[in-house]
């Protein structure tokens, strides 16, 4: 049988051996984290620690930390109309990117007349003008929603957009979704940041919302008063033992990624050594460390079938998308013909073993491209 190599964790990280033993014991221990009794206490201790360690990453109070089911809950919750940051007006509009998550760009709660979708450039990112010619072109309050990596590409947003965007008064939102654990949260300066546990090696089903100082943000589910109110439910507690635990391994250490970025370059250059007329997407911009998204001229649905075959799992970009028969609007907002588009392959590996990764990783793609090639 053939060892499996998983090169998809972009989609989602492997659940660590600790989150999986933290959420296995909570899962056994029971108790409701709104309870008064030792059990419910316990749940409750395990839900604040955790939301404390996740406010100390970002220099915020464990108050700004709000507890979602997942990034793109985070995401809804924080793109409404409402939102305010130090007692202002709430934000009336929304200004995003062309190459933004799905979830971000259906608008949440704004009025498809009330979202500017900013184009990106060739490297799939926003230029200054753009965005400030954005803010100035209408007077009412605007929320600026950039995503901090895009999840197929691994480009960076220029944290001085943010800047920027809190200059001209904007309240600035970020889906740090992949970049979290990957770089520094100084890269990740906005009002409102979303994370997400699945990606550290927690297990599914849980996320967060980091709010700064001033910044409200009106609830999305009303209940029984959880999460102070901001979001009701009862509190997913294994999974937020999971993502304490999470917290504490390498994939949620930035510099625990270091060696993967050079194995990373390392396997591009050797990629368009073995095929010549390789497109590696965004490879002059800053990226997350782990991800590639190349296209080697094979269609993708077909080199995924013959990947997996190979023992190798990689996507053609998001995860949200995958099983759709579709072309990556992200890549089309690049600039990208549908032709190319259509044969991206995406390969994200985690922060241990990368470079014998990619070794393997390149010599399938050999067996399994070349034949569809020729």
């Amino acid at each position: 049988m053939v060892e499996r190599l998983y090169l998809d964790w972009n989609a989602s990280a492997p659940t660590c051996p600790a989150a999986r033993e933290a959420a296995i014991a909570a899962l056994l221990a029971g108790g409701n984290a709104s309870s008064v009794h030792a059990e419910g206490r316990a749940s409750r201790g395990i839900v604040e620690t955790t939301r404390r360690a996740i406010g100390q990453r970002f220099g915020v109070s464990h108050e700004g930390v709000t507890f979602t089911s997942g990034g793109t809950e985070a995401n809804v919750m924080a793109l409404r109309p409402g939102v305010t940051r130090d007692g202002t007006a709430p934000v009336e509009r929304l200004i995003t990117a062309a190459t933004e998550h799905p979830a971000v760009l259906a608008g949440a709660g704004f009025h498809p007349h009330d979202v500017t979708v900013l184009p990106v450039d060739s490297d799939g990112r926003v230029r200054p003008e753009r965005l400030d010619a954005a803010l100035n072109a209408d007077p009412r309050p605007a929320l600026v929603s950039l995503m901090a990596a895009n999840n197929e590409t691994g480009i960076l947003t220029d944290p001085a957009l943010f800047t920027l965007a809190r200059e001209r008064g904007a309240v600035t939102h970020t889906d740090a979704v992949q970049a979290f654990g990957r770089v520094p949260e100084a890269a990740m300066p906005a009002d409102l940041v979303t994370v997400s546990g699945h990606k550290i090696g927690a297990p599914p089903g849980v996320g967060a919302l980091i709010r700064r100082a001033g910044v409200t943000v009106p609830p999305l589910i009303r209940g029984g008063g959880q999460e102070r109110g901001a979001r009701g439910g009862t509190e997913n507690v294994p999974a937020i033992a999971g993502f304490a635990a999470a917290l504490e391994g390498p994939a949620a250490d930035p510099l625990a990624w270091r060696d993967t970025e050079v194995a990373r370059n390392a396997f591009e250059a050797s990629l368009l050594e073995k095929f010549p007329k390789a497109t590696i997407f965004g490879r002059a911009a800053p990226r997350l460390p782990n991800t590639s998204l190349f296209a080697l001229g094979a269609p993708a649905e077909l080199a995924l079938i013959g990947l997996d075959l190979a023992g190798i799992a990689v996507s053609s970009g998001s995860a949200c998308s995958s099983g759709k028969v579709s072309v990556s609007h992200v890549l089309i907002a690049m600039g990208v013909s549908d032709a190319v588009a259509q044969c991206a392959i995406r390969a994200s590996v985690g922060p241990l073993g990368a470079e014998r990764a990619f070794e393997r990783f390149l010599v399938a793609l050999g067996e399994v491209i070349v034949p569809m090639t020729r």
